[in-house]
């Protein structure tokens, strides 16, 4: 019997099988063994140790088709980047750090500014410029008012999204809202922990239609781009690509060499100034890291 694993505490693995319900799983040892953990979003095989009480074995891994490192989660087809507009104001440099973290692991994001009735419809455009004009998708959504809901539910159909995002900027309001009486089942599990339904401790997976799950995710206040080095930070932005060739310096990283195309395209405001900021702040960092390493 097959399934994908929807959540996964305290060494049990919750697995949703068609038609069939979700069962309560443990990892056989072999996974120890090989050194293999078995991640929400994972699909995988089971036998059945009892029906009635839904348990079971986790007995194989089916191949992923991608897999992240924190929150730790497999065969995510896109990210919904959540962060509010006020309340907390927005980190851009902790928000291009989620972006590039989904980059590195080639999946596609879509980004999220909740509490839209906080801000001024200036702010709004202003802040959406940033990342549209980068070619990403961006949304503005209220939860409170119930805003922007529907077009979340188009973007998301029939596939696997990760939410990611801080703490306070609405992730559970927005899940709630998406999920809706769609998923009851999902309730089983936190019936067997006695927990709410999104209190978010550890990545798990919500029904919120057929064929679609959203991957909820504990909130980051910080976050560390796992294996970056610094001169690779520049191919993660892609407004940056039509100036790479363009620099007087081969190998420029549009930093503190001259005759930069980068920077004449930031001071020409083809590129947003933010995002440039965003981009050295990032880099000095990477920077500092390769000193301590050496």
């Amino acid at each position: 019997m097959q399934g994908k694993i929807i959540k996964g505490i305290a060494g049990f693995y919750y697995v949703d099988v068609a038609e069939s319900g979700i069962y309560e799983c443990k990892a056989k040892g072999i996974f120890r063994k090989e050194k293999k953990k078995p991640l929400v979003g994972d699909n995988v095989e089971i036998e059945v140790l009892d029906e009635k009480e839904k348990t079971g074995n986790l007995i194989q891994i089916l191949p992923r088709k991608n897999e992240l490192i924190r929150p730790a989660a497999a065969n995510v087809d896109q990210a919904l980047v959540i962060f509010a507009v006020r309340q907390p104001d927005p980190n851009y440099q902790l928000l291009d750090r989620f972006l590039i973290t989904m980059e590195q692991q080639e999946i596609p994001s879509i980004i999220c500014f909740n509490k839209k009735d906080l801000a001024e419809q200036e702010e709004l455009e202003r802040m959406c410029q940033i990342y549209s004009s980068c070619g990403y998708q961006v949304l503005l959504t209220s939860a409170e008012q119930e805003e922007g809901i529907s077009q979340i539910r188009r973007i998301l159909e029939g596939k696997t999204t990760v939410v990611a995002g801080p703490s306070g900027v609405g992730k559970s309001s927005l899940t709630n809202l998406l999920q809706g009486e769609v998923s009851m089942e999902t309730g089983e599990i936190s019936k067997k922990l006695k927990r709410g339904r999104h209190t978010t401790r550890h990545a798990q997976l919500l029904t919120v239609g057929e064929h679609t799950y959203l991957m909820d995710t504990p909130g980051f206040s910080s976050l560390f781009v796992e294996g970056m080095e610094k001169e690779e930070l520049r191919f993660h932005y892609p407004e940056f690509a039509e100036y790479e060739g363009a620099c007087r310096f081969q190998g420029c990283v549009h930093v503190h060499e001259p005759d930069c195309a980068v920077k004449q395209a930031v001071e020409e405001g083809k590129i947003h100034s933010q995002r440039y900021q965003n981009y050295v702040s990032f880099y000095e960092e990477l920077k500092e890291q390769e000193k301590r390493r050496y």
